[in-house]
């Protein structure tokens, strides 16, 4: 998923899930910053910012929001230009509360 995404000069903020020595050296190689606590069964244990982390809890929680919105989490919509209006539709209206 990330050999589509350009990543240099930017941060990737994962869970811990994604702690693995093959995505932390692709990151690396493409000049990024990661952000992924590390497992608890690593040996070393890598320093994680978690003030930047705790930014990624807010997008979850954004994305949990949007889905109470029964025509975003089904995807009644044919077209991906409906779609994309109703979800910034549904995100205004998050956002306005």
């Amino acid at each position: 998923m990330l050999s589509h995404v350009p990543l240099a000069g930017s941060t990737v903020i994962a869970d811990r899930g994604y702690d693995t020595d093959e995505i932390l050296v692709y990151i690396e190689e493409r000049d990024a910053a990661h952000i992924i606590p590390p497992k608890r069964n690593r040996i070393y244990q890598r320093k994680c910012d978690w003030w930047l982390y705790k930014e990624r809890h807010l997008v979850e929680c954004f994305f949990n929001k949007l889905k109470h919105f029964r025509r975003v989490a089904t995807r009644y919509d044919k077209l991906a230009k409906s779609f994309f209006g109703f979800v910034l539709l549904a995100s205004i209206s998050i956002l306005l509360k």
